[in-house]
């Protein structure tokens, strides 16, 4: 009876922990089931080419990405770049955990050679891409940042949307994005903002002639400029305008930054006048 009771304990031993030795646990960096992945991406032309185009990859809770780029090509790259011929190309997005969570999102993409003047486009415009900055991408300059802090994000009030930027009273935040134009261009920026009824303060708007990363070199590239003092009602927007001439530049800078009194901006374009 011994003999057979430690042959069984030891059938039992070797089954145990040869189920353990086969069990899969989650890789590191994966996420919990309560946070599954979110696909979500954005694609814009290079500065020389209309037809080379680079995905930005906002993905959230995500490890591994795979792309279908809709010409026929692939790639597992977070951020890939491709150049395309004319025409329309759907592209999907999968991204997923090391939990094997994966979620899919797809858009249009159209190459269409530019006719006239280059129109620009403002990235993420109503600050409403969850991605890796939370709602702050294509919005920020870590150069001056290290002085000036980045905008807060608010969800309240907003003019679109679900987000709206936040420039606190304390006037140490700002926004700031950079963008292709055309030399020698008129152009129109169009926005949103709202700022509390007191005390007295404003927004100011700058657009400079280039990327700026010395926070002192800001005076001297600024070639628009524009203050905005509506302080009617801090739940209502006013829209606003500010025209600039882009000269010999072929990249410009919007940034924004308030005084005195808490601010939000919100819903931003731009059109060639």
């Amino acid at each position: 009876m011994k003999k057979i009771t430690i042959f069984l304990f030891g059938i039992l031993s070797i089954g145990y922990f040869t189920a353990c030795n086969e069990l899969e646990y989650p890789e590191a960096g994966s996420i919990a089931d309560k946070t599954p992945p979110k696909a979500a991406f954005g694609y814009v032309a290079s500065d020389t080419s209309y037809q080379e185009i680079a995905f930005t990859n906002f993905s959230i809770s995500s490890t591994d990405y795979s792309w279908d780029l809709g010409n026929g090509q692939t790639s597992t790259e977070k951020n890939p770049s491709l150049r395309y011929e004319d025409g329309r190309y759907l592209v999907s997005l999968t991204s997923s955990d090391k939990l094997g969570l994966t979620s899919t999102t797809t858009d249009s993409v159209f190459i269409i050679k530019p006719v006239g003047k280059l129109q620009p486009t403002i990235q993420n415009p109503g600050f409403d891409i969850e991605g890796d900055n939370s709602y702050k991408d294509f919005w920020t300059n870590r150069d001056l940042s290290a002085i000036y802090n980045e905008m807060q994000i608010t969800s309240s009030p907003v003019e679109s949307g679900e987000k709206a930027a936040k420039l606190p009273s304390a006037g140490d935040r700002i926004g700031y994005q950079d963008f292709t134009v055309e030399e020698n261009t008129d152009y129109i920026v169009n926005f949103y903002y709202t700022m509390k009824t007191s005390p007295v303060g404003s927004l100011t708007v700058d657009i400079l002639d280039s990327h700026v990363t010395d926070p002192a070199a800001l005076a001297n590239r600024t070639i628009a400029t524009g203050v905005y003092t509506d302080q009617t009602d801090a739940d209502i927007y006013t829209k606003a305008q500010l025209e600039f001439n882009s000269g010999a530049s072929t990249r410009v800078a919007i940034y924004f930054h308030n005084e005195g009194v808490e601010c939000r901006t919100d819903t931003w374009s731009i059109d060639v006048k």
